[in-house]
């Protein structure tokens, strides 16, 4: 794994250690099916710490108003912890100003936004879109949805069998009919770390627009919009020890501005008549309705959880899990790894051959290890490696070597109840 350009030092931080870390984290106490829990879809969703579950709980007990609009004390104050907390993710990307930063309810919302505001505005019949086979979902429907709607095209960059991008194939994709390239940081199936920066240079050498799906990449990895000159990103609170419900777009805001407003209602105005109506600025035009507004509080403080941490310690930490857990790999005959000999975060998708995934991961979770089976909302990518879905074992910095010893043991047991 490839940390150096992504990962920053800090001033001093909380010493790692993962037993203390987990017991920030009640839920990993409990257990399931009478078993210690084993938590490994970390993929699909974060287990939150107590830091946040006292954010979202202190909001509601000692703050509950409306922000931006109220003429009294909690929504004065719910509106700087509303505000407070777009700082902080400004500086958790290092974007160059608040004003770059939309909430959304997540990154599937981000990438719709920026696909039904400057995608309708900016691609027309005969342009091209350039997505990757690895997608998720998120990141191929709303612009198959776009193309078909104005007559443009959407070209998938061809995946190698390791699970890497085919640059090769993506440079000859690149024209001046592209206008937007859209890219996922991290594959959510295979946990490919993608050369997104590489991507986005020889995009923009021909003009073309990115947007980069960060939802895998921000619990992992140190985010600088910046240094990556990305036009767009999109990331999720829930895949970050946040709360569902809660995302971020990023765009550069000279783009931002030259886009229309989505959706219409209230806080997106500056003036309404039965003239005619202008709207806010920025980030506001955006953000129609009353927001999640302890969503974004509760984001904030997973933010600051994360930061209390050199987060080098924590992404080599994770490394050293999906190292152990691959060696273990080596073990079962009947084990393959999908998505390997790459740069990828921690992530083990699998299969096990004469065995359907679905009935392995039933039998783990009668054991209290949390896995994750199938296509992984990326259909396209099962198609072109010949799989109907794979096993995923996701991890993060709360998990330890003795859960991936479980995981080996629970397989070992659903192989023989299975035979």
């Amino acid at each position: 794994m490839n940390t150096q350009t992504l990962l920053k030092t800090s001033s001093k931080k909380r010493e790692f250690d993962v037993q203390s870390i987990r017991a920030d984290f009640p839920i990993l106490s409990d257990k399931v099916n009478g078993q210690d829990l084993v938590y490994l879809d970390n993929g699909a969703t974060s287990q939150k710490p107590q830091m946040v579950i006292d954010a979202i709980d202190d909001y509601y007990q000692h703050t509950n108003s409306n922000v931006h609009r109220g003429a009294h004390a909690l929504s004065d104050k719910a509106t700087q912890l509303f505000e407070e907390a777009r700082e902080k993710v400004q500086h958790f990307i290092n974007a160059s100003c608040r004003e770059e930063i939309i909430w959304t309810r997540g990154t599937t919302e981000a990438i719709n936004l920026v696909a039904q505001t400057w995608g309708r505005e900016n691609i027309t019949q005969g342009d091209e879109v350039i997505v990757s086979t690895l997608e998720h979902h998120s990141n191929i429907v709303p612009w198959q949805i776009l193309c078909q709607s104005v007559g443009a095209i959407l070209k998938p960059i061809n995946v190698k069998a390791n699970g890497e991008l085919d640059l090769a194939h993506y440079k000859t994709l690149l024209s001046e009919k592209t206008k937007l390239v859209a890219i996922g940081h991290i594959s959510n199936a295979l946990g490919v770390i993608n050369p997104v920066k590489e991507i986005i240079d020889l995009a923009h050498s021909l003009g073309a627009k990115v947007l980069v799906d960060g939802a895998q990449a921000a619990p992992h990895l140190m985010i600088d919009v910046r240094e990556l000159d990305c036009d767009f990103y999109a990331f999720s609170g829930h895949k970050m020890f946040a709360p569902t419900g809660i995302g971020v777009l990023y765009g550069k805001q000279e783009i931002l501005e030259s886009m229309p407003p989505w959706h219409g209602g209230g806080e997106m105005i500056e003036k309404v008549s039965f003239d005619g109506t202008t709207f806010n600025k920025l980030p506001y035009k955006f953000e129609a309705g009353t927001p999640n507004i302890e969503g974004s509080i509760a984001l904030g403080a997973a933010i600051d959880y994360l930061e209390q941490f050199d987060r080098r310690e924590l992404a080599q930490y994770e490394h050293e899990l999906i190292e152990y857990a691959t060696e273990k790999a080596k073990t079962i005959p009947e084990m393959r790894i999908v998505g390997s000999d790459c740069n990828k975060t921690s992530v083990l998708s699998f299969v096990l051959e004469g065995f359907h995934s679905a009935d392995v991961g039933m039998i783990l979770d009668q054991q209290g290890i949390a896995v994750r089976t199938g296509h992984h909302c990326a259909m396209p990518l099962m198609d072109a490696l010949g799989l109907n879905g794979t096993i995923r074992a996701s991890f993060s910095f709360y998990n330890t070597k003795a859960e991936v010893d479980r995981l080996f043991a629970g397989l070992e047991k659903a192989k023989t109840f299975l035979m």
